[in-house]
C-alpha cells in the first residue's frame, strides 16, 4: 500500500507520538525499523503518519523502548485500529478541505474541550444563519455548493453534545464577540440567544470575558484545548489566516493550558456571564 497523501491530524498524531518514544528511548529509526523487519524509510513514514501500523507492532516498539505507559500505549493503539469511513466527517473528504474533517475528528475523540473566542462565537456553538455569515464572508467567494457543504458540516459537530457521555466544554468568549452584528441584528440576536440556551447543557459551561477585565490582554487566534485520553494526547488547535494549526509539544500545551486560565480567571462568573448575554440581546 502506498503512503498517504494526506494523513489525518491523529493518523499523524500517532507516528509523532511513537517517534517521541523512540527518541526519548535514544534508539534510531533504522533499529526501530529492523526489529519490525522495515527499511529506515517505511518506519518514518510509518512515524509521519503516512503509513498505518498495528496494535501488535506498537507494543512491540513500546517493549523495545521500554515504555511502562500502559494508558498511553493503549490510547494509541486505539488510534492505530481506527479506520476512514467510519465517522461521519468522512463523507466530506474531497468535498471541503481536510481541516474541516480533522477539527470535527478531534472533537469528537476529545474528553473535554476549552475554546477561547474573540470576535467570534465558537464554530461548534454557531447557529446555521451565523455560520453562513461567516463562510459568506471569504475572499473569494465560495461556490454555493461549498457554502453549503461547510454549514452543514458546522452543524453537524454538534453531534458530540447527544451522545450519553459528551465531552464537558468550556466556552470563554470575549464581550466583543457578543457584540459584533455578523448577519446583521436578526442573525446575531439569534445567535446569542442560542448560546444562551445550550449554556444551559450540563456538560458547556460559557463564561464571558468583559470589556473591563484587566487582567487578560491576548487577542490571539481562535483557540481550541482538546483533552486526550491520556494528557500525552491533549492537543491544541488554532485558527489561522492559513488554516488550522496543531500543537502538541509539552511546553506548548503548558504555554495555552496557562493561557485559558488566565481567561478564565477574568471572565465574569456563569450566572454573571448569562445576564450578561441577555442584556445585549435586550440592547439590539
Amino acid at each position: 500500500m502506498p503512503p498517504r497523501v494526506t494523513p489525518t491530524v491523529r493518523q499523524a498524531r500517532l507516528g509523532a507520538e511513537l517517534r517521541i518514544l523512540r527518541e526519548r528511548a535514544g534508539r534510531t529509526a533504522r533499529e526501530a525499523g529492523a526489529l519490525l523487519g522495515v527499511d529506515q524509510a517505511r518506519m518514518s513514514n510509518i512515524e509521519a503518519g503516512r503509513i498505518g501500523i498495528g496494535e501488535d507492532r506498537i507494543r512491540r516498539l513500546a517493549a523495545f523502548y521500554a515504555c511502562g505507559d500502559r494508558a498511553l500505549i493503549d490510547a494509541l493503539c486505539v488510534i492505530a485500529n481506527e479506520r476512514r469511513g467510519q465517522h461521519w466527517w468522512e463523507e466530506y473528504r474531497g468535498v471541503l478541505p481536510p481541516g474541516f474533517l480533522d477539527v470535527a475528528e478531534l472533537e469528537h475523540h476529545a474528553t473535554y474541550l476549552r475554546s477561547l473566542q474573540i470576535v467570534s462565537i465558537p464554530g461548534i456553538l454557531q447557529t446555521e444563519e451565523y455560520a453562513r455569515t461567516i463562510f459568506g464572508g471569504d475572499v473569494p467567494a465560495l461556490s454555493d455548493t461549498e457554502l453549503e457543504a461547510r454549514v452543514e458540516h458546522r452543524m453537524r459537530r454538534r453531534l458530540i453534545f447527544e451522545r450519553p457521555d459528551p465531552p464537558e466544554l468550556t466556552a470563554l468568549i470575549h464581550e466583543a464577540a457578543l457584540r459584533m452584528r455578523f448577519g446583521g441584528r436578526r442573525v446575531a440576536g439569534a445567535q446569542l440567544a442560542y448560546v444562551l440556551e445550550v449554556s444551559e447543557a450540563p456538560s458547556v459551561t460559557v463564561r464571558v470575558i468583559p470589556f473591563r477585565n484587566e487582567e487578560f490582554f491576548e487577542a490571539t487566534q481562535p483557540l481550541l484545548y482538546a483533552g486526550g485520553a491520556v494528557p500525552q494526547l491533549d492537543t491544541v488547535q488554532m485558527d489561522t489566516i492559513f488554516g488550522g494549526h496543531y500543537l502538541y509539544a509539552e511546553a506548548q500545551l503548558n504555554k495555552y493550558r496557562a493561557l485559558l486560565d488566565i481567561a478564565e480567571v477574568a471572565s465574569l462568573g456563569i450566572e454573571d456571564s448569562r445576564d450578561l448575554i441577555q442584556r445585549i440581546i435586550r440592547e439590539r
